[in-house]
């Protein structure tokens, strides 16, 4: 009889635990409030409502290669540790000062970096590079670049919706994103077919890949790059139904709890296309994935 596997501790094995605690406690006093007034703000919108979904998987990375980061060797790379230490409370205190969040939030992530080369070395910041990248698509995009590429995605995702619904039969007329069917307007707004559920949408993809584990660079390149009309076609489909609720439900079905549940059905059928182009392209790439045997 084998006997059973036990479980990992929280605190790797050799590891300093007040030292551990100490720096953990920095972050938290140092990043506690910045999320308090995420959580407040910007995470309770559309826009940025994937933000803890992004910090909790990452964290949740981070903790799972504890052991791993814990049995490396230390050579610690410090000039270029410190030096990116000081460059983040650099980054931190202009994004707190001057209401910046891509400044005060994206400092994190290169702290961490920072510590990891301190501590560690430069094969720890290889080991946790995905967590530390996943992190990104948590902090918000600058809003003039939002504001630019959102109205003509807006644009074209009306069009096709428009044009898709038009042929299928139904009385559907577009000005702009305003799409009309029978006695109903609806306004294509940000949060449906913008640049931050794109943005989200291929946050869900690097993870996906990430937890595939595929060795070949040219299959993942490729899927990244499918992500964007995939994300597109998503967002036509969200639109779409929407629509057609307003239209046979009335107004009130289309902005009540359908209209939530439209953004679910937004990354099922964003799920759906993924994985029917992951086996597509497994046709042309091996499958081969790190850690198989």
């Amino acid at each position: 009889m084998t006997s059973p596997k036990r479980a990992q501790p929280w605190l790797p094995t050799g590891v300093d635990a007040p030292s551990a605690l100490m720096v953990a406690a920095a972050l938290l006093i140092v990043y506690g409030p910045v999320y308090w007034e995420l959580s407040q703000t910007i995470w309770r919108s559309d826009e940025q409502g994937h933000g803890p979904i992004i910090f909790a998987v990452s964290m949740w990375l981070l903790y799972s290669a504890r052991h791993q980061l814990a049995g490396l060797e230390s050579r610690p790379a410090s000039a270029v540790g410190y030096g990116l230490l000081i460059f983040a409370g650099l980054l931190f205190a202009v994004g707190r000062s001057q209401d910046i969040w891509i400044f005060g939030m994206g400092s994190q992530i290169v702290v961490l970096a920072a510590l990891a080369l301190i501590f560690k070395g430069w094969a720890a910041l290889r080991l946790i590079w995905f967590p530390l990248f996943f992190l990104l698509f948590m902090v918000p995009l600058p809003e003039a670049l939002v504001a630019a590429v959102t109205s003509p995605l807006k644009t074209a995702v009306s069009s096709v919706a428009s044009s898709l619904l038009y042929l299928l039969g139904y009385p559907v007329g577009r000005s702009g994103v305003m799409l009309t069917i029978g006695q109903y307007q609806l306004l294509v707004a940000d949060a449906c077919a913008g640049l931050n559920s794109m943005f989200t949408l291929e946050a869900l993809g690097m993870l996906y890949m990430n937890l595939m584990r595929y060795t070949s660079a040219g299959r993942n390149i490729a899927l990244a790059l499918l992500l964007i009309p995939i994300a597109f076609v998503a967002n036509i489909c969200r639109v779409m139904i929407l629509v057609l609720v307003t239209y046979y439900f009335g107004d009130a079905a289309g902005q009540g709890f359908v209209h939530g549940f439209a953004g679910m059905v937004l990354f099922m059928v964003a799920l759906v296309f993924m994985l029917v182009a992951d086996k597509l392209l497994g046709y042309f790439f091996r499958a081969e994935r790190r850690g198989a045997r």
